[in-house]
């Protein structure tokens, strides 16, 4: 009996012992302040877990410990001028460990997605060492890179996908496949759980990056220490010195498909606003002649149309193109300059914002202005000439990619347009990273396959309508997207979306500056009740609501504006297709006051025929979209 239990108090101790060991071996879990997020350090590889289910991996980290320690409770409300909302909370959990040769990994944890970035003992000489595993049959909707960020997001279920062969900087794995990828990159792990990977808040001295992918494992790679990618695995990097000691914030928006498109993670990490007095911004709707034309606007005549209508339509912009500076050369003009367009705009009540080539991108055969905001004393100066002269902003065009140079110079000119009280919009430019919050003037970036390829290519024409239903839960989730909407007239190639998709688009598609695409004799001939949509057409956001829909298929978001409601829904399909609307809680706002509710519809009666409703009693729990359609409800 004695040896018995003797056997038996053993048997116990090294039980107990083992229990203890594996409590302090095993992986620590850290979460979101509701819970619902989770990570975990396994080994090399950061498990990222959304109610239980995995989302995201991070592998061949070289943790020196797999314990994170609790920094802070993250807790911040500020407002926004432009984008999803105008009240945003930036709320998460905060806790830090240590990789090899001392690099701290910040990470925070959201509840609806996770930002980390790697803070350096002394100047970042190193690769980023992020690399995310996704693995093969994960639905995912990636673009491949261009330093443009003007492409498709096609669904896939695998890496192995062939490069587009007119895109700029391709790269090839050795099995010949596409290896270098944009953001933002949407995936579907689970089913009904969603992730998109991008990046916020670039400071100076750091340039952006790209995915580069090895089968399923994919890198974040910064564009200054990339070099000629060898056939397989990652490119080689360079030893490049950042001149600050921290990488931009590596983001993670997580959860259903209404966590995405809500979500306010990007300007949540990014720094707060440098304008310490930002009452004269003001976002609104402007006319374009770029679409109509496939010209700038070096003709005085053209841009008094493109005036008149703004004025006509109660619009505050009015956009004057390329090549204004040449405006004298047209014999038709009569000798008339950009001075004479500006003080026309003014007398009619229409601000005037010019564009200039950035020249650092497409400078040779490229149109003009150039070279007047490369130096900082020119840009300045020119900057200065706007401000007098009433200009109201800038459109600044051709850029050349993500390296640091790059980088720096966009802060730049957001800096110098401040100090001038004029608003931004960046063309042929990045995708936003967080600048939208920080240097509240930038109204507006393109980085995405716009309304403006009907002018280029035929390849528009037929992917149009499922492009447009995959932006919401993509590109513009990041941030104001200068896709340029509404054309209900052709360009160079014609488009096959319906009246109400082409309208549905100003509300779908969020940016601070809403270019209005189409011709000014195509916009004055379509019904009152449309001219007076377009009137009235906030470019400003109180909310946000994500209703229905699945990339690529159909979407409806809800937008309020004050006490109004914009409800917008497309169909991407070629088929007719149900589309669900929202439900009273969304309306609630409105529905709480016991009062009527008016309702004003726009809808398709057929290919390119309206079938508008000035005043309906209520609306229906779903609406039928023709092929390639869409819907408008303004709701007070």
């Amino acid at each position: 009996m004695i040896t018995s239990s003797v056997h038996g108090w053993r048997y116990l101790c090294a039980a107990l012992f083992t229990f203890h060991f594996s409590l302090l071996t095993s992986a620590q879990q850290v979460t979101s302040p509701n819970g619902r997020l989770s990570a975990q350090a396994e080994g090399t590889t950061l498990v990222i877990s959304y109610e239980g289910k995995k989302a995201l991996q991070l592998e061949e980290l070289p943790f020196a410990s797999t314990d994170f320690s609790f920094v802070h409770h993250v807790k911040e409300d500020y407002r926004m001028l432009t984008g999803k909302r105008l009240a945003c909370s930036n709320e998460a959990n905060e806790y830090v460990t240590t990789l090899g040769e001392g690099i701290k990994m910040v990470l925070r944890l959201y509840n609806d997605g996770i930002a980390f970035r790697y803070d350096y003992p002394e100047a970042w000489t190193g690769s980023d060492p992020t690399v995310f595993r996704i693995p093969e049959g994960t639905r995912r909707w990636m673009e491949q890179w261009t330093d443009s960020y003007e492409g498709f997001f096609p669904l896939s279920t695998t890496y192995k996908v062939e490069p587009v062969p007119s895109f700029s900087g391709i790269s090839k794995s050795e099995e010949g496949y596409n290896n270098r990828w944009s953001y933002p990159a949407l995936l579907e792990p689970q089913d009904g759980l969603f992730v998109l990977l991008s990046e916020a808040n670039i400071e100076h001295g750091q340039s952006a990056s790209c995915l580069y992918n090895n089968k399923e494992l994919f890198k974040v790679v910064p564009a200054d220490r990339t070099f000629e990618s060898p056939e397989g695995g990652w490119p080689k990097q360079g030893d490049r010195v950042n001149i600050v000691r921290n990488t931009p914030w590596r983001v993670a928006i997580i959860g259903s498909l209404a966590d995405v498109v809500e979500s306010t993670l990007i300007t949540d990490v990014s720094n707060p606003s440098q304008i310490a007095d930002p009452s004269w911004i003001q976002p609104g709707v402007v006319s374009w002649v770029y679409w109509a034309y496939n010209h700038g606007s070096n003709d005085y005549n053209i841009i008094k149309k493109y005036v008149d209508m703004a004025a006509t339509l109660r619009l505050p912009y009015v956009l004057i193109d390329a090549e204004w500076d040449q405006m004298d050369q047209l014999p038709s003009n009569e000798s008339k300059t950009i001075e004479d367009a500006i003080a026309y705009a003014k007398e009619q009540g229409v601000k005037p914002m010019i564009w200039y080539n950035s020249s650092v991108g497409w400078v040779d055969g490229a149109p003009t202005p150039k070279y007047r905001l490369n130096k900082p004393e020119d840009r300045e100066k020119e900057f200065a000439w706007c401000e007098k002269m009433g200009v109201a902003g800038v459109k600044i065009d051709f850029f050349s990619g993500d390296n640091q140079m790059n980088m720096d110079y966009c802060l730049d000119l957001l800096e110098s347009a401040a100090r001038h009280h004029l608003l931004v919009n960046f063309h042929g430019a990045t995708i936003p990273r967080g600048w939208q919050r920080t240097w509240p003037n930038l109204m507006s970036t393109e980085g995405v396959y716009g309304a403006e390829w009907y002018n280029n290519v035929p390849t528009f024409t037929d992917k149009a309508a499922s492009h447009n239903a995959t932006l919401p839960f993509t590109r513009n989730v990041i941030g104001p997207m200068d896709y340029t909407p509404c054309a209900f007239s052709d360009s160079q190639h014609p488009h096959i979306t319906t009246h109400a998709h082409e309208l549905a688009l100003t509300v779908l598609f969020e940016s601070g500056l809403q270019h209005l695409a189409d011709k000014p004799e195509s916009f004055l001939a379509q019904p009152q009740e449309v001219q007076d949509f377009l009137s009235h057409l906030p470019s400003v956001w109180d909310e946000t609501r994500f209703v229905s829909g699945y990339p690529g298929e159909s979407v409806v978001i809800a937008r309020r504006s004050g006490s109004t409601w914009y409800i917008a829904g497309i169909n991407g399909t070629d088929e007719e297709k149900e589309l669900a609307l929202p439900t009273e809680g969304i309306l609630s706002p409105l529905t709480s006051h016991h009062s009527p509710l008016k309702i004003s519809a726009f809808l398709d009666a057929g290919e390119h025929q309206w079938q508008i409703l000035p005043s309906i009693s209520q609306l229906s729990p779903t609406v039928t979209c023709r092929p390639r359609g869409g819907f408008v409800y303004v709701v007070r």
